[in-house]
């Protein structure tokens, strides 16, 4: 005898079970090396846009890690191209040597990443790069700057399993750590005063005290705004990828 269980009464369930017939076997296309900007559609609900930057080095026979990364806010509109902005300005140069796929949604209805529509579209839109090209599901990684800092804190937190490491870019962390599993490199400046660093501070901390895997770059001067200044702390996280991913 089979059971529908309601989305809604799922979602209370099992964290991160979505409606089966969205992303059903959805794939994305494979692309050769370089950055594009896509959209996928979907049985059900709005298509979903966003950027994917695949490493010169890819090749269906060496499965490559994967990156996905999440934007900062979009004042007063949609977030349209925001996903490719990011990647463009920050995560693609930044981890270039880590030779990942990378993958930037841009947001539902602007953000923020918590709502369970955008939980959706990402986890989705993952699941779909994940089945269309080569990926060591064992390197799955979350980023992602401001707005995209603290989605990464929250997809790290709440879906522990899909994620390897996290790395949160000036994001507002939660209020505790406890019960953390995934290892973290946060980078955030001292002279950001929109987000400032002393929650990252305390939440890094907490994190080493529990013995997770955690570390902070500190950067000097960047102010909030100044993504892509913010560059070379996000550099700073490919050998302690490395490291971390190797586990």
């Amino acid at each position: 005898m089979r059971f529908v269980v309601s989305w809604a009464l799922a979602a209370i369930l099992l964290p991160g079970a979505f409606p089966a017939t969205a992303f059903a076997d959805v794939e994305v296309p494979v692309l050769g090396p370089g950055l594009y900007t896509r959209t996928l559609e979907r049985g059900t609900g709005p298509a979903i846009g966003y950027a994917i930057s695949v490493p010169p080095t890819y090749n269906r026979a060496t499965p490559a890690p994967l990156v996905l990364a999440l934007h900062f806010g979009v004042q007063g509109g949609p977030s349209l191209n925001a996903g490719r902005d990011v990647l463009r300005i920050l995560i693609a140069p930044a981890l270039a040597e880590l030779g990942a796929v990378i993958v930037a949604p841009d947001a539902l209805g602007g953000g923020p990443w918590t709502t369970l529509q955008n939980e959706e579209a990402v986890l989705g839109l993952l699941d779909a790069v994940l089945r269309s090209y080569s990926i060591d599901s064992r390197r799955v990684i979350v980023t992602g700057f401001s707005m995209g800092g603290a989605g990464t804190w929250h997809f790290a937190g709440k879906y522990p399993d899909r994620f390897a490491a996290a790395v949160p870019v000036a994001g507002r962390p939660p209020a505790s750590a406890a019960g953390w599993r995934v290892p973290v490199f946060a980078v955030h400046s001292r002279g950001d005063r929109v987000v400032p660093i002393g929650p990252t501070e305390q939440r890094i901390d907490e994190l080493k005290r529990a013995g997770v895997a955690a570390a902070l770059f500190a950067l000097d001067n960047p102010t909030h705004y100044q993504t892509g200044a913010h560059a070379e702390g996000v550099r700073q996280a490919v050998p302690w990828l490395r490291q971390v991913l190797k586990r």
